[in-house]
């Protein structure tokens, strides 16, 4: 999916939303955890009750790895049950010298069939450009994340006064187009997007952090919008996790609903949907 073909796709549904299949098997409602795969059915409802209403979904693998080979294969199943015209991100943070990062793409871009994967560029090009030999997928490199350690490194200021994450921005940008890559900027990191936007004015950003983690919409949004909308806003928790009960799906929607109506409301603002 191109990023002229992503940005129809956010025009169509007037929103940018993401919502993130983090599914712990411990939080799955009860009357679901006598079924086969209550990970599947889980997401399975989540997906009918949303995907009219999203652009992405984003499969976190550490929920799936942590069951093991019943885990995998209900990723697997999800991934398939996605609707193909909805980017599916495995967000598994990967990458490691070239042979290594080359099997992870092979695995992620071939079997499980994801359209993009968030990476990790610490060890430099030859651990990113394994992905990007993949053209029609995206590779989406972590850049400034939410966590609180991210001051660490990310926010480490070099001799000229920039912080670390702004080179690690440019540099990574050079490894291939905006057509192939992303870059991960946490909501709650919104008073840095005016200075992303100047290194990356035409790349989309995938922003985790709204919702649970306390990201502000409208405040990512105010430095984060360029002329093809830029931004894919993820949410997880405050949106799957949003009932216990058997009407999860439908609180779900509901969360997802009133998220796609901001974004509704923010683009128009913008002039990017009529």
């Amino acid at each position: 999916m191109s990023r002229k073909i992503l940005f129809e796709k956010i025009q169509k549904k007037s929103s940018f939303l993401c919502v993130g299949l983090d599914t712990d098997i411990q939080k799955i409602p009860a009357h679901l955890q006598n079924t086969d795969d209550p990970v599947f059915e889980f997401n399975k409802c989540i997906i009918d009750a949303t995907s009219d209403l999203v652009v992405a979904y984003k499969p976190n693998t550490a929920f799936y790895e942590a069951l093991g080979p019943k885990g995998m294969e209900s990723l697997k199943k999800t991934i398939e049950y996605i609707p193909d015209d909805i980017l599916v991100i495995a967000d598994a943070k990967r990458a490691d010298i070239g042979n290594t990062s080359r099997m992870y793409a092979k695995s992620f871009f071939e079997y499980f069939k994801a359209d993009a994967i968030t990476v990790a560029p610490y060890m430099g090009s030859d651990s990113v450009k394994p992905f990007l030999e993949y053209k029609d997928k995206w590779t989406i490199i972590l850049g400034l994340t939410s966590n609180e350690g991210s001051a660490d490194f990310q926010q480490k200021r070099l001799d000229d006064r920039r912080f670390l994450f702004q080179e690690v921005m440019v540099k990574s940008a050079a490894y291939g187009s905006n057509d192939q890559i992303m870059f991960v900027v946490g909501a709650t990191r919104e008073e840095y997007f005016k200075q992303v936007r100047e290194i990356l004015p035409d790349h989309f950003l995938l922003v985790p952090g709204v919702g649970a983690q306390g990201g502000n919409l409208s405040a990512v949004c105010k430095w984060g919008l360029n002329k093809q909308c830029g931004l894919i806003v993820n949410s997880s928790r405050s949106i799957i996790y949003a009932s216990k009960e058997k009407d999860f799906a439908g609180k779900a929607r509901m969360k997802a609903l009133e998220m796609q109506g901001e974004m509704k409301s923010i683009l128009r603002s913008k002039k990017l949907i009529i």
